[in-house]
């Protein structure tokens, strides 16, 4: 059976994706067209790169994600000016390392720039804040900048779509006029796109959701101390409203849903056994949902 997919954000959460994964593959399920936001993005190209499940989870498992973590070399000596680069750089983190490594990892499939995945294959979602748009990668860079698709990068077009704000610092892209726009994380304007494939009866294929929830019923509380605290809780509130008030009724029996909680989209602490009771989890629902899923 052939299947498109749409994986949401959710940051180190989508260690829960591995497990999915297997699921979905030890039921002969494949996957063509592929879309995600942020850490679903990441999934998403190796998944259009056409890397078997099982070379995903060596590829994951193999990395250390604490390595994502590159502030500027002045910080180590002088660690006041992280603030500094927040402020003028609007983030602490790089994201440098991040990007290099998903170029490495790309090219071991010869995938390069967009040239090299079937047209409509793969879908990024990212967010222009200069523009004040959403942006699909790569079918919106000519219109919006100007750049042809060919020779953009996909680890760049990922790395932008994972670029968690104040975490990390934004990636500016030249448009059709001399001002640079500012690109964050996909997630604060579609976390979870699954409307990026069609809608209804319009579905080229079966479109299969899988999104990344929370186990709590919404009572629970951010603790804002500070106004960097403040900003992230308005950024996660952006990320859950949105999506959710878009999914109908109709839509909910082809989601996934993989409630993951008590872990921090931005823990690059996370512990081995973190990231297998994650994919644990995700292989549990995967399977008990797939069972039933009429497609």
């Amino acid at each position: 059976m052939r299947i498109d997919a749409v994986f949401s954000g959710g940051g180190v959460k989508a260690f829960a994706y591995l497990g999915v994964l297997e699921s979905i593959d030890k039921r002969g399920i494949q996957i063509e067209r592929v879309a995600g936001t942020s850490a679903g993005a990441i999934i998403s190209s190796f998944i259009a790169a056409s890397f078997t499940i099982d070379e995903i989870k060596k590829a994951v498992h193999e990395l250390d994600v604490k390595l994502f973590m590159d502030p500027p070399v002045l910080t180590r000596y002088f660690p006041f000016t992280k603030w500094l680069f927040l402020y003028f750089q609007m983030g602490i983190y790089r994201g440098d390392k991040l990007e290099r490594w998903l170029t490495m990892k790309l090219a071991e499939k010869n995938i390069h720039t967009f040239k090299d995945i079937k047209p409509g294959y793969l879908k990024i979602i990212a967010s222009d804040l200069s523009l004040g748009k959403l942006v699909v990668l790569p079918d919106d860079l000519k219109e919006y900048y100007g750049i042809d698709a060919n020779d953009f990068s996909v680890a760049k077009a990922v790395r932008m779509s994972a670029g968690f704000p104040f975490f990390f610092m934004p990636q500016k892209i030249k448009g059709k006029s001399k001002t640079k726009s500012i690109i964050v994380d996909g997630g604060l304007l579609s976390n979870f796109p699954l409307w990026v494939f069609g809608k209804g009866n319009s579905y080229l294929r079966p479109v299969l959701g899988v999104k990344l929830t929370e186990k709590s019923t919404g009572n629970g509380t951010n603790n804002i101390t500070n106004a960097l605290n403040m900003f992230q809780a308005l950024f996660l509130t952006m990320k859950k409203a949105h999506d959710m008030r878009y999914i109908s009724k109709d839509e909910e029996k082809n989601i996934l849903f993989v409630p993951v909680d008590n872990i921090e989209a931005t823990d690059f602490s996370i512990s081995e056994k973190e990231k297998q009771n994650l994919a644990a989890t995700g292989k549990e629902k995967a399977d008990t949902f797939l069972e039933k899923w009429p497609r």
